[in-house]
């Protein structure tokens, strides 16, 4: 693994917390965790493209393949499969956050799982861009922040 698979494995997670948060926002019915999804997909949006444009700055790469198209294949399936925001929250795991509550402690174990993500990642890359990813840990942390006290206000706790 060199930082150009670590940077795109990110990207793909920012994608896959962008489909999670406005797909839960369609199905949420409470009013303000469904604002709050909304947004927090926007940033998400936002996410990825700093992740991008960080991975522009590393050059050009050419992962070892097989055939052609391997490596990304490789990449959605993993992450998809595995990492953080799994792809296809509907059928797996916005299922079992159906109810609002439910929903609210995916999304902040999602935002849990992703300051891991950051933090490990940030051994991989020099210092400048470390400094980066510490602005996106600061963003899932104050996610984390928001959505816990969301879900406070909505149990009453």
């Amino acid at each position: 693994m060199n930082i150009h698979d670590v940077v795109n494995f990110a990207i793909r997670i920012e994608e896959n917390g962008e489909r999670f948060y406005r797909e839960a926002a369609e199905v949420i019915t409470n009013q303000p965790v469904k604002e709050l999804f909304q947004r927090l997909a926007q940033e998400e949006t936002g996410h990825k493209k700093t992740f991008e444009k960080l991975l522009s700055g590393l050059g050009d790469y050419r992962p070892p393949e097989t055939y052609e198209g391997e490596y990304f294949a490789y990449l959605k399936d993993f992450i998809d499969g595995k990492a953080v925001f799994k792809d296809h929250p509907r059928i797996g795991e916005l299922a079992k956050a159906s109810s609002t509550v439910g929903a609210l402690d995916f999304a902040i174990q999602r935002e849990l799982d992703s300051m891991l993500y950051y933090q490990e990642i940030k051994k991989f890359v020099d210092a400048r861009q470390g400094n980066t990813i510490d602005l996106i840990i600061d963003e899932e942390r104050k996610h984390f922040a928001i959505l816990s006290k969301l879900r406070g206000e909505v149990t009453g706790s």
